[in-house]
């Protein structure tokens, strides 16, 4: 077998941290700069270069090795909602470890940690508000919440976000994962999956997911999709997708979806409420996840669902505006079960790490759903094909 230069250099450095070597300075081979895609005005991102910081004594520098392209980076590179600009991001990342400060010893679950290891973050806490005091495992719902990948420039940590060849862990309540078993396409879906596993576990507080439950998912963009895979992996095996584009309601079917409505065909919210029904022995949706984030389809979704049933509403991680219900109609003479569901918990990564052991036992074809990979200096054109929906699952992958 014919080694690289960079199989070789991966080789040393996991001898070397087998050996517990100190690596609070970088070490041997580690370059002095690292490129990032800063996103620097609307729809412009542009490639630049800077000092990679000497480490501090609590800090991880990582190799990225890849990252998905999420809806919120398109809002942001579309329109900088957050106004963060100028940015670095990208925050579904993972890579390898290159160098470790002093301090550090394990990951946020314990498990050992050393220089070679692939890695993903989560949420970043700021430990002060009332809900890290009081609700700590609500983090999510942390009034100061971060994640690497929505940090505004910093020029004495310029590493922050995971559109970039290297990326610094350095932020008090940072939350990090070693994920050394998942491959590099599970590794860059995990984060998106996490909002799912999150969002099921929304519902089951319901009570009423269960073997028998018949559940519907409105939207099928990356959410929506890896949606019914984690359901499918719970044991849920009646799921209804909406959808107006061929290919990935074709998608929904192979990632376990029983029945598709295309409600370009089914152009009425009369003919899409019979198919539901039709669908559902005539009685409607017992849940339904509403992965859109378009305001009439999150109006509509409300007549899909039977009296008594539940609905979990996790399509609008951006302000895109308002709708209007009828709340007797839609909510009180139905009793509907209603949550909402934002992002995630540090506590939701290894449970959704064990979701992607499972896929993969079941063959469900997670995988499958990335569609394109660019290289850092093409992201605008990534961006661009991700607002164009040519594909499911837009990703960087480091060259």
């Amino acid at each position: 077998m014919e080694l690289s230069a960079h199989d070789i250099e991966s080789i040393v450095r996991q001898v070397i941290g087998n050996l517990g070597a100190a690596a609070s300075a970088p070490a041997a081979g580690i370059p002095k700069t690292a490129k990032v895609a800063m996103l620097t005005d609307k729809k412009h991102i542009e490639v630049k270069e800077f000092p990679i910081p000497a480490l501090e004594d609590d800090d991880i520098l990582v190799r990225v090795e890849g990252c998905g392209v999420c809806g919120t980076d398109v809002h942001e590179w579309k329109g900088d909602p957050f106004g963060l600009i100028p940015v670095v991001l990208g925050h579904e990342g993972t890579g390898e470890i290159l160098a470790l400060g002093k301090n550090v010893k394990t990951d946020t679950a314990g498990n050992p940690i050393k220089v070679g290891d692939k890695i993903v973050t989560s949420v970043i806490s700021c430990g002060e508000c009332n809900i890290c005091r009081n609700h700590p495992a609500n983090t999510n719902l942390c009034d100061k919440q971060g994640v690497f990948g929505l940090i505004g420039h910093n020029e004495a940590q310029p590493l922050n976000g995971w559109f970039a060849s290297h990326l610094l862990i350095r932020a008090k309540g940072a939350t990090y994962f070693v994920v050394n078993d998942l491959d590099l396409e599970e590794r860059m879906l995990l984060e998106l999956a996490c909002v799912c596993v999150h969002a099921h576990a929304r519902a089951c507080k319901t009570g009423l997911m269960n073997f028998n439950t018949k559940v519907l998912i409105q939207g099928l963009g990356p959410v929506g999709l890896v949606m019914i895979s984690v359901l499918r992996a719970a044991g849920i095996n009646h799921i209804i997708a909406i959808d107006g584009t061929p290919k990935r309601l074709e998608m929904a079917k192979r990632m376990g979806a029983k029945t598709t409505i295309n409600f370009r065909e089914c152009d009425t919210l009369e003919k899409r409420v019979e198919a539901v029904k039709a669908a559902t022995g005539g009685n409607g949706a017992d849940f339904a996840f509403q992965c859109t984030g378009a305001p009439p389809a999150a109006a509509d979704i409300y007549s899909y669902i039977r009296r008594g049933g539940g609905l979990c509403e996790m399509g609008f991680f951006v302000n895109n505006g308002e709708y209007t219900v009828n709340p007797h109609f839609a909510m009180c003479n139905k009793e509907i079960n209603l949550v909402g569901s934002w992002d995630y918990s540090a506590e939701d990564y290894p449970t959704t790490m064990a979701f992607l052991r499972q896929a993969r036992e079941m063959n469900i074809p997670i995988k499958e759903l990335i569609t394109h990979s660019f290289p850092l200096d093409k992201l605008n054109e990534a961006m661009e094909v991700n607002v164009s929906q040519q594909g499911i699952k837009i990703c960087y992958v480091a060259e």
